[in-house]
């Protein structure tokens, strides 16, 4: 079950030359600065643009294809755009019952109430948009492409226009929206933080061209292009919970074969971690040094051994990246090029990284 897109549109000396087939489950990340035709390629799929040349075939449906051209409100999508468009006449309830109307199969009433409540927004049915905030808006709009039973959402910068709280609420819903709800996403972000804690697919885009394409863990494992748009750099770790929380109020986590520790965390909205539970880990760079003995007698929590990749040159302000390897999860770690100098680092040699910080992504 995919989504299968081929083609190529010019506007201007603008050239979209797309050639990829997406999986028709999880979120997928369509990642890349702006102007690099993330917003055009959200739109030929939803039918809003009609490339010139090329198909766009959903689950074994053609949705264009040579003469074939299927209308956007016959192609069962949603579509969350980066304002929340609201009827400014109408109040919360009409606003979702017009977009129930445009469709053969809507949810039914109890479906209904689980999506109206799952995004909380049953206090505002009576409101018109005027009297919602930024936040409201958008969780209004999320829910009224939800209700006509969308197999496949899509998603152009939802939170681009709100503030940092607004933005943590609606991420928030939207992996709520993940875990509870089976219908796949397309989510378009130039923000590193969105990507890491929402995708399991990701799309590189640039210059109208598809750079890479594939899990978040195999992009996050082969290649550093989501470090280039991050004002530190910094890895993301995939594991397990294996004790949510420990005598010493410390959750433990395997992570390829190594146990992290951190200081025990909740869930938003109270949810506890549990056992078995797969979870998404920060590590900046900044907060993991190297040693080449294994310490000794040290408050550090999480010491691992691994061995170093490679070396990047020193920059300007005498920091060095230097790549390790924990098995075959890569990790970051940023020390002077000083210490790199007085340690004798270099490829292929066993260390020790001392991580003195970890966050959960949340």
């Amino acid at each position: 079950m995919v989504l299968d897109i081929r083609f190529h549109n010019s506007f201007g000396d603008f050239n979209l030359d797309i050639d990829i087939s997406l999986p028709t489950h999880g979120v997928t990340a369509c990642f890349g600065p702006s102007g690099s035709g993330k917003t055009s390629l959200l739109r030929a799929i939803s039918g809003l643009m009609k490339p010139k040349t090329g198909h766009i075939i959903f689950n074994d449906q053609i949705w264009q294809q040579g003469e074939q051209f299927l209308a956007p409100h016959k192609r069962s999508l949603g579509y969350v755009f980066q304002e929340s468009s609201l009827f400014d006449h109408m109040t919360v309830v009409q606003n979702l019952k017009y977009g129930q109307g445009r469709t053969s199969s809507p949810l039914n009433s109890q479906e209904s109430d689980h999506i109206i409540d799952l995004l909380g927004i049953s206090s505002l049915l009576d409101r018109r948009p005027d009297q919602l905030s930024g936040g409201e808006r958008q969780r209004v709009a999320i829910a009224r492409a939800l209700l006509p039973r969308p197999k496949i959402l899509l998603m152009d910068e939802p939170m681009a226009s709100l503030d940092m709280g607004r933005k943590r609420e609606i991420l928030s819903l939207l992996e709520r929206l993940k875990s509870e709800l089976s219908i796949p996403m397309i989510y378009v972000s130039h923000n590193v933080d969105e990507v890491t804690r929402l995708a399991d697919h990701l799309i590189i885009m640039d210059q109208g061209k598809i750079i890479q394409c594939g899990s978040i863990q195999h992009i996050m494992t082969h290649y550093n292009i989501l470090n280039n748009f991050s004002d530190e750099p910094f890895s993301l770790l995939f594991g397990q919970i294996i004790n949510p929380r420990t005598d010493h109020n410390l959750t433990e986590i395997m992570v390829a074969g190594n146990v992290i520790r951190m200081p025990c965390l909740e869930r938003p909205q109270g949810k506890r971690l549990e056992s078995g539970q797969e979870i998404r880990l920060h590590l900046y760079a900044k907060d993991i040094s190297i040693a080449r003995c294994a310490p000794q007698q040290t408050s550090v929590l999480n010491i691992v051994q691994g061995h170093i990749h490679a070396i990047e040159k020193t920059s300007q302000d005498g920091q060095c990246l230097v790549r390790l390897l924990l098995g075959d999860v890569p990790i970051l770690a940023r020390i002077s090029a000083f210490s790199c100098d007085e340690l004798a680092l270099r490829p292929k040699m066993e260390v020790y990284a001392q991580i003195k910080a970890v966050s959960l992504v949340q």
